[in-house]
Formats: C-alpha cells, structure tokens, sequence
C-alpha cells in the first residue's frame, strides 16, 4: 500500500481507502458478513481510511463498519458525515443545523460503536443553514472530541473558504473520475464546483484530504457495462440521469476507448481508472467501493505499478472533452 500525507492531518493516509455506501444494500445483494469479510481484508491490504455515511443503508452501512471494526479501531481512519437526513419514504433533504448534527454526531458513534469519528464531513451544503451555525456545531464536536478533523463533501469552493474563517477545514470530497473532470451534476444533482479546475488546486494550497468519490463511475469505469440493461432494479445507480437512455452513450464510447489503452499495457481497466487518480498529487485517498473481496484485492493491487507518461497522455487524449461537462 501507498501512503499520503497531508499538512493538515498528522496521520498517513492509505491512498486507495474503502467506501462502505454498498454495505447497505443500495446496490445489488446484500450480505453482510461479505462486508465485514471485505473491511477485515481491507485492513490486511494496507487500506486504513473508511468512508460512510448514515444515509448509506438508511444506517445500516455505519452499523455494519462499527461491527466490522470491533477491536480494530486504531488501525482506521473513519470518515463519516452529517447533515442528510430522510423521511419514512426515504426522501432525503439537507439540514446543517446545530441541533440536527449534535443529534446525528450522537447516533452515528453509537452505530459505529466508537468514541470519535476522525474525519466527520458535512455530506451536502445547506442554504438554509449559516455556515456559521454548522461551524458552532462542528467546534463544539471537537472540543468534546467526538471528531478530530471537519470535512465538506459537495461545497462550493466559495463557501470552503468561508467556512475556513469560522472552524479548520482539513478535508474536501468531491465527484471526480477520468470522465467527470469537471461535471456539473451527480445524479441530477446540480454541484457548485468544478472539480479539477478548482477542487484540485485548493486541496494543493491548503493541505487539505482530498477525497474523490465515485472513482469508477459508479462502476463504468470497469469495463463490465455494455449496451443494454445494467443493474438490477432496486440498484440505485438507476437513478442516475448519466445512465439514462442515450445519455450514456458517450461514456460508453469513452470507456471503450480507455479499456483499449487499458488491453494494450495489460492492465485492468479498473486499475487504470484508479491510478488516474491516485497519480494526481492532489488526490489523498480514493474513494473505491468493492462488492467482494477479489475486487478488493484488486483495487490494491493497484498501488504495485503506474501509469507512464506516454500512456497518460493517450488517456487524457480520451478524456479531454469531459473536462467541460
């Protein structure tokens, strides 16, 4: 395993980590001792960074990781967040506000089963909300150590700045993979960033974790799609408009192109997608999710070789228009 180091966090951090949002059944099947299987081997490849969220599962993924990591605890960096709740039909809705995440700061330790969450990230920004209650919230969190490091997924690098003067910030996570450079919705969703003409060269400046999620474009970047149906029906990448009748034809078109590149050097193209990313020195740790601990294995594996400038350049050749979105 690789290891970055970041001004910001004293601790190193494994540059490919676990995302756990699969663990709830979101996506195809649910089986949790496979999860469980697949952290515990996580932590015997080198990967020490978690990433989880409440509204993963509706609880259920926290609650799995805390289980997973019982008597484990000091070797993982567990990075949850706040801020995404949801009604009786899972309809979910952003709320940055004191009580709100003083109460879900509480139920998320007893999910995890754990005295501190390391890096506690606001999951979506709030309009509704002054960064400056979230702040109080946060500083108050830390204070009674209940986190040690502030995170903001999806915000405006504006607002990070803003929220900068108000409370540290050491981590930002953000949508980006070789075909979502800079793209202005997840999963219609509209973003207030572009990711790699603005995320990227802050991270750089302030010594802030950088997180990029969705490393492989909720799986497009395996090389498994091919035209036709792809998941099943309760999957939730269903509801992503990117996959949606012609809309993904150009991904599709680009990934072929990437899995040639991939076939020529006799790489995964999986692998390939994730040492992108992990080339970039922008980038701390990848975000990678695995449905099985083959997979797994194989995400590490890509931490035992590198892309060489030649075929960088074939890759971003390919990948250049979705630098506009």
């Amino acid at each position: 395993m690789i290891y970055k180091k970041v001004s910001k966090v004293k601790e190193e951090i494994s540059a490919v980590g676990l995302g756990c949002w699969n663990f709830g059944g979101d996506w195809d099947g649910f089986d949790e001792q496979k999860y469980i299987d697949i952290v515990h081997a996580a932590l015997d490849g080198g990967i020490n960074l978690f990433d989880v969220a409440p509204v993963y599962g509706w609880n259920q993924s926290e609650r799995i990781l805390g289980k997973a990591l019982k008597g484990k605890r000091d070797k993982a960096i567990i990075a949850s967040k706040g801020g995404l709740l949801w009604d009786e039909n899972r309809v979910t809705r952003n709320d940055l506000s004191k009580e709100s995440l003083l109460k879900e700061i509480d139920d998320s330790l007893l999910r995890l089963q754990v005295d501190h969450i390391d890096i506690y990230q606001m999951h979506w920004p709030d309009p509704n909300v002054p960064l400056e209650e979230t702040a109080e919230a946060l500083n108050m969190m830390r204070k009674a150590g209940k986190i040690k490091y502030v995170g903001l997924s999806n915000f405006s690098q504006e607002d990070v700045a803003k929220m900068m003067t108000y409370t540290d910030v050491e981590c930002q996570q953000s949508l980006y993979n070789m075909l979502e450079r800079n793209t202005s919705t997840y999963h219609g969703i509209p973003l207030e960033y572009a990711c790699e003409d603005e995320v990227v060269p802050n991270v750089l400046k302030w010594g802030q974790v950088f997180l990029p999620y969705s490393p492989l474009f909720q799986g497009l970047l395996t090389g498994r799609f091919s035209s036709g149906k792809y998941f099943s029906k309760d999957d939730i990448r269903n509801a992503n408009p990117k996959f949606a009748g012609d809309a993904i034809d150009k991904y599709l078109d680009a990934a072929d192109e990437i899995k040639k590149v991939a076939d020529e050097i006799g790489r995964p193209m999986s692998q390939v997608a994730l040492n992108w990313l992990r080339q970039n020195p922008a980038v701390t740790s990848i975000i990678s999710g695995a449905s099985s601990v083959e997979q797994l294995e194989k995400n590490i594996e890509s931490c035992s070789w590198d892309l060489d400038e030649e075929t960088l350049a074939k890759l971003d050749i390919i990948t250049l228009p979705f630098t506009k979105d």
